[in-house]
């Protein structure tokens, strides 16, 4: 389920996302796409047992702990770990499981998918929302979307 339209939905109708594997190192992908994620305007919420704060949020060590809604669990750890955080978002009532750039698991898709969540897998929450709402083409990177219209909901 990767497709543009999905994307752009699941973006916009998520604000609460729940970041499995969240590293407090600034310099590892998971703090870098929460933290340009969080700058968005979206709600992060650090899903990692070694840590007690990140990026000035409280850290859970579960999906389960989490006291409140989440939209979207985004999953930044090995494919082999994702079918229990599947199973585990799917517990939680969150609408999407979104496995990051090399996380593939036909196991957790299917667990997710028969929970009714949309699955979104090897795509980068960060580049997929700078791509689709305005961020990586301003900076002459290829978005492979063709149009010769702005769309109406980016800043003139």
């Amino acid at each position: 389920m990767s497709d543009i339209n999905t994307l752009r939905r699941v973006l916009r109708e998520s604000r609460t996302l729940a970041i499995v594997g969240l590293s407090a190192d600034w310099f590892r992908p998971s703090n870098f796409a929460a933290k340009y994620m969080q700058a968005q305007g979206y709600r992060i919420i650090p899903v990692n047992p070694k840590y007690d704060e990140i990026l000035g949020e409280k850290c859970y060590p579960s999906l389960s702990a989490i006291p409140e809604p989440v939209d979207l669990v985004d999953v930044f750890r090995k494919p082999a770990d994702t079918p229990p955080i599947a199973a585990e978002a799917a517990a939680i009532g969150a609408g999407t499981l979104w496995l990051q750039i090399g996380v593939i698991n036909d196991e957790a898709r299917q667990i997710a998918e028969n929970a009714g969540l949309t699955v979104v897998m090897d795509r980068c929450v960060k580049i997929e929302y700078a791509r689709l709402f305005g961020g990586l083409n301003w900076f002459g990177v290829n978005t492979r979307l063709i149009s010769s219209r702005r769309p109406t909901w980016l800043p003139h």
